[in-house]
């Protein structure tokens, strides 16, 4: 019998030791080294020996077609893709249980049987019956459509070299699991190999995988770190289950944009794309109310308009209260203590809340002149106009800086509807230079600003 011996391994970054660390010496992660048994015989990745060899080609004589991608027959998801799925590509999709994730991945696979794809669906949680019954809820299916409910990879291997399918799914890649690793499912190296053994089948026989991640309470992939490394593409289903919205959005891609964005409803019949995201979440937005004020943030190359609200009163305690509801908790401490010292505004024994409307999560920095103004909406009781859309980046001096792709942004707001802009006085000079009279020719009203003290003057 082969010897086993134990070993510990980073589950952030997968780095090996013999004993175990407070440290990882590689990422730096205290109190990330994890138990394993390893076998000391050698691994054999893929017993199947069909797969594909690499050869040495020349890159010039390398094409780059569109026809190298799938279309998933869903625009938001072919945005965050880069244009579609990528023949031989692996891909991990993330998400909190109950999200969405296997229903936005089995809608892609019917969609894509019904057009005469075969597609594989390996589900290691749930059994035929109940992929059946969501499946009846989403819409019609064919005999292209065929599903696997196991999680013993080399029979999974065995299948997938067999059937020849042109696009698998694995759900997920937590309950998968290798006989030649000791461990039990779930672990840093099961999970580890699993993803290896699927990644040598993708690159081998061209054929898309996508493979479903369970996250961690902290967000991030549950697993070694080193997963998402050898994965081509990582998104992560974002949102509330109490909210109808979905947002899916892409934090790595090496065939495409990163921090793309594509945002759904979640509906009875499953998953539907919002063509308009930015209409969507200005959906009730009150109007002559303190504090409100709509900013538009970059995600990706796309423009989107939400709604930021503040609130500020008096406090009844020693220590004022901060909360802040999808920004940066720590930028917010850092925008109130620039309001104090550079406007004048002393703000210090009020309680402040911000919070971005809808459930959205942004951390861009031109949100900050809008969340300003919103604070001192909110402490002077003065409405702004509701046709007003305010972006910038505020540095710790006062100073209102630019921000990249200021034309996107107006444009977006002038296709909504909006009015007037505030903006930094940069980004107006950058403007002027492209239109002879930007006012005239975009039909909106500039107010351009240079530090935090020109707010107060200019739109109080």
């Amino acid at each position: 019998m082969a010897k086993e011996k134990i070993v510990f391994f980073c589950n952030e970054c997968g780095f090996e030791s013999s004993k175990w660390l407070g440290q990882c010496p590689s990422c730096k992660s205290w109190n990330s080294f994890v138990e394993e048994k390893v076998s000391a015989s050698v691994s054999k990745s893929i017993k199947n020996q069909t797969v594909k060899r690499p050869e040495v080609v020349a890159l010039k004589e390398v094409t780059n077609e569109n026809a190298d991608r799938i279309s998933t027959g869903m625009g938001e998801l072919d945005r965050v893709l880069g244009g579609g799925i990528v023949i031989g590509s692996l891909i991990l999709v993330g998400g909190d249980p109950g999200i969405g994730k296997s229903t936005l991945l089995l809608q892609v696979c019917i969609t894509k049987a019904l057009e005469g794809l075969k597609v594989l669906y390996i589900s290691g949680e749930e059994s035929a019956k109940q992929i059946k019954i969501r499946s009846d809820r989403i819409g019609e299916i064919n005999d292209n459509l065929k599903i696997l409910c196991d999680t013993d990879l080399s029979n999974i291997s065995d299948v997938i070299n067999k059937e020849k399918p042109e696009l698998v799914i694995i759900d997920s890649i937590q309950t998968m699991y290798s006989e030649e690793i000791g461990s039990a499912p779930g672990s840093v190296g099961q999970v580890r190999e699993s993803t290896h053994i699927l990644m040598q089948l993708a690159k081998g026989l061209s054929i898309p995988i996508i493979i479903v991640g369970h996250v961690t309470k902290e967000g991030v992939v549950a697993g070694p770190r080193v997963l998402e490394h050898m994965v081509d593409t990582v998104l992560y289903f974002e949102g509330d289950r109490h909210e109808s919205y979905r947002v899916l959005r892409g934090v790595k891609n090496r065939f495409g944009a990163t921090n793309e964005i594509g945002v759904f409803e979640m509906r009875n019949d499953g998953l539907k794309e919002v063509l308009n995201p930015s209409k969507f979440m200005l959906e009730g937005r009150p109007t002559d109310a303190c504090g409100s004020v709509v900013t538009c943030a970059m995600e990706g190359t796309r423009p989107l308009l939400v709604e930021v609200q503040a609130l500020v009163c008096h406090t009844n305690f020693s220590m004022p209260k901060r909360t802040a509801a999808g920004m940066d908790y720590n930028r917010l401490n850092l925008l109130i203590a620039v309001l104090e010292k550079r406007a004048g505004l002393m703000i210090s024994d009020c309680d402040a809340y911000i919070n971005i409307a809808g459930g959205m999560k942004l951390n861009e920095p031109g949100l900050d002149l809008a969340i300003v103004i919103s604070l001192i909406s909110a402490f002077k009781n003065i409405s702004i106009d509701p046709n007003t859309i305010a972006f910038g980046e505020v540095g710790l001096i006062g100073e209102i800086r630019a921000v990249s792709q200021e034309k996107a942004r107006i444009l977006e707001a002038k296709k909504l509807g909006f009015l007037k802009v505030i903006l930094p006085k940069v980004s107006y000079e950058v403007l002027k230079k492209e239109y002879k009279d930007i006012n005239k020719e975009l039909e909106m009203e500039f107010v351009p600003l240079e530090n935090v003290s020109d707010i107060i003057r200019v739109l109080f």
